[in-house]
């Protein structure tokens, strides 16, 4: 899968596209509208994510022009305009989807899978098992062993993620813009007391432990030492 990310703020586009090849897709970057038009006539992209206020070219004559030459991307607009209006006017215009930003990451990407199902119609599954245990994206459940294991939000998301990757090694940078977003602190430790009490629900009473720590890198979901 491949994703167009047409966004002038640099820090932002590097902090998505980042995310993105961690989460096993192609980028491509443009800083400016005409850069992004150019690139999404050239290429196929799965999805493209447009910011509107765009140097050049903003990003609504963007999809405008994309619309106009039945250049059919999905196109999520990445925007700080905020009201009713704006996202209207960026749905009319030839937007998919629209979010707001500040964002969260993880909102970020379920709405990249999202569009890629809706044009694809690719289904994403409904849980996620690793060894002996399973977890059920729609209900919230997690069971290892037949034992039903309650987790709170970001203990949730961590274990989906660490999951989604077994036997992947994640380093705590991954997790941190993975769980959280890309205005965190790198420096903090939260990393470390989320895997501490994830660890504690999921292998503290269980013969074979899953969640590993790689030092000096972050963790990995195996069962082997």
């Amino acid at each position: 899968m491949k994703v167009l990310i047409v966004e002038d703020d640099r820090q932002i586009s590097d902090f998505i596209s980042k995310g993105l090849i961690q989460a096993n897709f192609a980028v491509d970057q443009a800083e400016d509208g005409d850069t992004g038009l150019y690139l999404a006539r050239q290429n196929h992209y799965d999805v493209a994510i447009v910011d509107l206020m765009l140097p050049i070219l903003d990003g609504l004559s963007l999809i405008e022009s994309l619309r106009k030459e039945k250049i059919n991307t999905p196109v999520l607009i990445l925007s700080a305009k905020r009201s009713v209006d704006d996202r209207i006017i960026g749905l009319e215009k030839g937007g998919d989807d629209y979010l707001v930003k500040p964002f969260i990451f993880g909102e970020l990407l379920a709405r990249v899978h999202a569009l890629i199902r809706r044009t694809s119609g690719i289904l994403e599954p409904i849980s996620l098992s690793y060894a002996d245990l399973t977890m059920d994206l729609l209900k919230r459940d997690v069971v290892r062993s037949g034992e039903v294991i309650e987790l709170q939000p970001r203990e949730f998301a961590l274990l989906e993620y660490l999951l989604r990757n077994a036997e992947r090694v994640l380093s705590k940078t991954l997790i941190l813009e993975r769980i959280w977003d890309y205005r965190f602190d790198p420096q903090t430790n939260v990393i470390d007391v989320l895997v501490s009490r994830l660890r504690s629900k999921i292998d503290r009473d269980f013969p074979t432990k899953l969640i590993h720590t790689i030092r000096g890198i972050g963790y990995v979901l195996k069962t082997s030492p």
